[in-house]
């Protein structure tokens, strides 16, 4: 990333927080199933309209650069605040993805939220969690395409690695890397 985009999209605090999350994820151990397979996703923002496809890890390590490009890619569209998005969730992401085949493309409805965008989501549906965890980089809303949201749903609940959602008006499940609980 440039100088002059880190200077016009993201503060001191939010560039070391990045930091901190970046060296952290590099001394996580892989999910074992992904140690020799590199890890790659697809993304399609519903918002901005803009496509990410990248590998963000390989052989028991995670890619910074993939992980500041998703980072910024998942970023909070009504504000541009940006905010470390935890490893764990794009390896839950990335082995439902392998569950469909590996070669579909999540549809993203929300990934990072500030508290001021999450505030006045709040205010508009009870469904919207004062401390939701999208507000961490710790949760992602998606649709899959040419997958069902049942089947996506079944696919992370059989998984048991965090939260999982089910919105069926709105078309989207829910993941976070909280506990594991449904609804």
């Amino acid at each position: 990333m440039s100088a002059t985009i880190l200077n016009s999209s993201i503060n001191r605090r939010q560039f070391l927080s990045m930091a901190v999350v970046t060296v952290t994820a590099l001394s996580l151990p892989a999910i074992s199933e992904a140690a020799s397979n590199p890890r790659a996703l697809s993304f399609y923002h519903t918002h901005t309209g803009k496509k990410l496809d990248i590998v963000y890890g390989s052989q028991n390590r995670y890619d910074p650069r993939a992980l500041s490009k998703i980072n910024h890619f998942l970023r909070d569209f009504r504000t541009g605040e940006m905010h470390p998005i935890d490893p764990h969730l794009l390896d839950i992401l990335s082995s439902i993805r392998r569950e469909f085949g590996g070669q579909r493309t999540f549809e993203v409805i929300s990934g990072y939220r500030s508290l001021k965008t999450n505030q006045q989501l709040s205010k508009k549906s009870s469904k919207v969690a004062k401390r939701s965890l999208h507000m961490l980089g710790q949760a992602i809303d998606i649709r899959m395409t040419g997958v069902s949201t049942r089947k996506v749903q079944q696919c992370a609940l059989d998984m048991k690695r965090g939260g999982v959602g089910f919105y069926g008006k709105s078309n989207f499940v829910h993941l976070d890397t909280g506990r594991v609980r449904f609804w």
